[in-house]
């Protein structure tokens, strides 16, 4: 047994036996700040981040890089919930935008307390009615509890069109006239 214990000179066996095999544990190495940062926790160990963090909306079939920013953005969201700015982070957490408008903002005023939501669904992310509930799911926890909303759901696309032209090389002959 070693001299570093804090076990006292009376001690028992036993709790030298104890004291003896504790001892390696603190040679485990604990990662503690990668477990706690949600962009180098494991990505098995990130639910467990999402539950500690008191994530609400949680799905395991969204990719990775949702689930990431989801973890990332959970602290924020809940020092500002109640407020506009939460549901518009939260909207942006699911890698969406929108358009908040609040009652007192909209020709005429509109019902007091109320505020209208334009949500355009991101690229990158489920294009899925089942997905957009979860994002609505989001605004009703972070929205004030007072405040009822509309939702006008759109999705956001992306495209290109590639346009190829060849040209033909054109020979111009000039035609000259002359006086007669």
């Amino acid at each position: 047994m070693s001299n570093n214990t804090l076990l006292p000179p009376n001690s028992t066996p036993f709790e030298r036996g104890i004291a003896e095999a504790t001892a390696r544990i603190s040679n485990v190495p604990v990662p503690i700040n990668d477990l706690w940062n949600p962009w180098t926790c494991p990505l098995n160990l990130l639910p467990w981040l999402a539950w500690a963090l008191n994530l609400q909306t949680w799905d395991s079939t969204w990719p990775e890089a949702l689930k990431r920013q989801q973890v990332a953005s959970a602290v924020t969201i809940a020092r500002q919930k109640g407020t506009a700015k939460s549901v518009r982070d939260v909207v942006s957490s699911f890698g969406s935008a929108l358009a908040l408008r609040e009652w007192w903002e909209t020709t005429p005023k509109g019902d007091p307390y109320s505020f209208a939501i334009v949500l355009s669904v991101g690229p990158n992310v489920p294009q899925t009615a089942e997905f957009q509930q979860q994002i609505m799911q989001a605004v009703d926890d972070a929205k004030p509890v007072r405040a009822h909303y509309t939702l006008t759901a759109g999705i956001n696309s992306m495209g290109s069109i590639g346009m190829l032209a060849a040209g033909r090389p054109v020979i111009y002959r000039r035609i000259e006239a002359q006086e007669q």
